[in-house]
């Protein structure tokens, strides 16, 4: 985020800080920074419930005090006088506490009549900067992330320079809820929750596991074109696979709480990759090997924080699109760049042009150096052979100062949807330093044994996350290849059902997914009702179609460029013709 844009958020955080300690002065404020496309402020309001219908008067109160809101001081104060400005406010305390453990002193922003603990960052001229904003939602949140701790209220909220780019981004939000891929994953029949199995662990439906597998053979498909082999792995693994690969300790608050097997620690895993080396490890290579391209469609589980759940987007259990990439370090730079050419051919495939979607550079913060395993040569060495393999590509590229894996620096493809969200969903990496833990070496043409790269890639990221952009992106009116039912067959009467039911019988002989109404409701309501489910084509079938009449297809509206659907058409069509356009459309693959 720009930093004059990160400034006016965070100014409007305090602006709703502000307003909040106004009309509910019991309320113990906490931290409020700026976020991508906005602000959120957590609260604890103790007994008082906080919903979107305060949001009017809030915002009201919101645009009463900007209108003293001249500018902000800067105050510093010592950890005593500072703490008196929160009584009772043990979030603060413990702030303070921490900032001023070596003795500093810590900063307060005054604008008007508030002021607040804060770092800085703000906006020169409040009053006239901070007329554009709206507040958005209310949610839960655990203070500091933890779900051991309290949980408090967040209220979020966006601002904007000018109002053209408030209500542009506030249409965008409208067209996002209308897309919302929990919303239409439910309608749809796609996948469901249950509590007696766990939060984010998704149960993927018949028609959700169609697309799955769907996408799944695809994948298999074109990874077998570009030269891959398949491999499969266990669920779990003891403990010193982990700690070989330095995921124990450095990501095991991201793993499950051991089992006991036969005395020893296993662990469900939540990555495929040290699996896979000892796939590699396990018979010698030579240089005539490599490149070796290992893939998996493979199930792995994360322990998310259950304040981070969100629908399949973010889940405890989830399928990726994974592979591993073992070649000599002269090798890399070719193999990352296909690499990068294998993503945009599944996202062109998929309608997305090169502007929807670029690439996040993760780098180390070299201020928490010790948070990273390696020497700084080789990460400097992947950094150079990755930034030459993206400039090669001509794909976009931006820096990410701290989003480097513990083992790393790595990539992550950024893809917008038809609505402008944007989705974190695929990572690659080149790495140099699991080569060294797990001794992946291979014999080179002199009869020297060397290490090799390897490189880590999920072009589809995992199928829980990528499914839900596509529902999103789509709005759920999925390509044909995709779509769970592709024809629905009306019957247009009782006597009519036998003969359409013969009609789908012989139309999934031909490998299309159809769907019979049959009900009793109108052709009018049956119509409605597979407009609703966003099937692709669907046709009336009465006595005409009985005696051999040609089909009338009602031929569900093509796509905009802002993913909005056209108007259905009707097409007259022979039945072989008909057939010949879905099973064509299926196995091009059209987007």
């Amino acid at each position: 985020m720009p930093e004059n844009l990160d400034n006016l958020r965070h100014s409007c955080a305090h602006l709703l800080a502000a307003a909040v300690m106004e009309l509910w002065p019991h309320a113990k404020r906490t931290i409020g920074p700026a976020i991508e496309n906005g602000f959120y402020f957590d609260f604890d309001f103790g007994a008082t419930k906080i919903s979107e219908a305060d949001f009017p008067a809030l915002e009201q109160k919101m645009n009463e005090l900007l209108k003293s809101w001249k500018g902000f001081e800067r105050h510093e104060l010592d950890a005593q006088a500072a703490k008196k400005e929160y009584p009772d406010n043990e979030f603060k305390h413990e702030l303070i506490d921490e900032f001023t453990a070596d003795g500093s002193k810590v900063s307060f922003y005054k604008s008007g009549a508030y002021w607040d603990l804060c770092r800085g960052g703000h906006v020169e001229h409040p009053r006239n900067a901070l007329k554009h904003f709206k507040l958005l939602s209310v949610a839960g949140a655990y203070w500091r992330g933890n779900e051991k701790n309290k949980m408090l209220t967040r209220i979020y909220g966006t601002c904007f320079p000018t109002k053209k780019e408030l209500d542009a981004h506030l249409h965008m939000l409208e067209e996002a809820k209308k897309r919302d891929h929990r919303k239409i994953g439910q309608d749809l029949d796609l996948f469901t929750f249950a509590d007696e199995v766990g939060p984010g662990l998704p149960l993927w439906k018949p028609k959700g596991t169609t697309i799955r597998e769907e996408l799944e053979t695809w994948a298999k498909e074109t990874e077998k074109k570009w030269g891959y082999e398949r491999v499969s792995t266990p669920h779990i693994a003891k403990h010193t696979l982990f700690e070989i690969s330095g995921h124990l300790p450095y990501y095991k608050d991201d793993m499950y709480s051991p089992m006991d097997i036969d005395g020893e620690n296993y662990y469900l895993k939540g990555m495929n990759c040290p699996h896979h080396h000892m796939i590699y490890k396990s018979s010698p290579k030579s240089y005539r090997n490599l490149p070796l391209r290992y893939a998996e469609y493979g199930m792995v589980y994360r322990y998310e924080q259950s304040g981070t759940l969100f629908g399949i987007m973010r889940v405890r259990a989830l399928q990726q699109n994974d592979a591993h990439i073992y070649c000599t370090q002269e090798q890399a730079e070719e193999e990352f760049l296909t690499v990068l050419k294998l993503h945009e051919y599944y996202y062109n495939a998929l309608g997305l042009g090169k502007e929807d979607y670029y690439i996040t550079i993760g780098l180390p913060d070299e201020s928490k150096r010790d948070k990273y395993h390696g020497d700084k040569e080789l990460w400097n060495r992947a950094e150079t052979v990755m930034r030459s393999a993206i400039e090669k590509s001509g794909i976009r590229s931006v820096n990410d100062v701290g989003g480097a894996a513990f083992y790393g620096p790595k990539i992550d493809f950024i893809i917008r949807s038809a609505v402008g969200r944007e989705f974190a969903i695929s990572t690659v990496q080149l790495d140099l330093y699991m080569p060294t833990r797990f001794n992946l070496d291979y014999t080179d043409q002199n009869g020297n044994k060397k290490l090799c790269a390897v490189i880590h890639r999920a072009p589809l990221g995992s199928h829980e996350r990528f499914i839900g952009f596509l529902i999103e992106h789509y709005g759920g009116a999925f390509p044909v290849w995709l779509s769970p039912v592709q024809v629905a067959l009306l019957s247009v009467s009782d006597q009519h059902n036998d003969f359409v039911l013969e009609e789908a019988r012989q139309l999934k002989e031909k490998g299309i997914r159809v769907e019979v109404d049959s009900s009793s409701e109108t052709i009018g309501k049956k119509i409605r009702n597979a407009e609703t489910q966003k099937i692709p084509y669907m046709i009336v079938m009465g006595e005409k179609e009985r005696t051999g009449g040609d089909w009338q297809v009602r031929v569900r509206g093509k796509r905009t460029a802002k993913g909005e659907i056209k108007p259905a058409t009707q097409k007259i069509m022979k039945k072989n013709a008909f057939i010949r356009r879905v099973q064509k459309e299926t196995q091009k693959r059209s987007a």
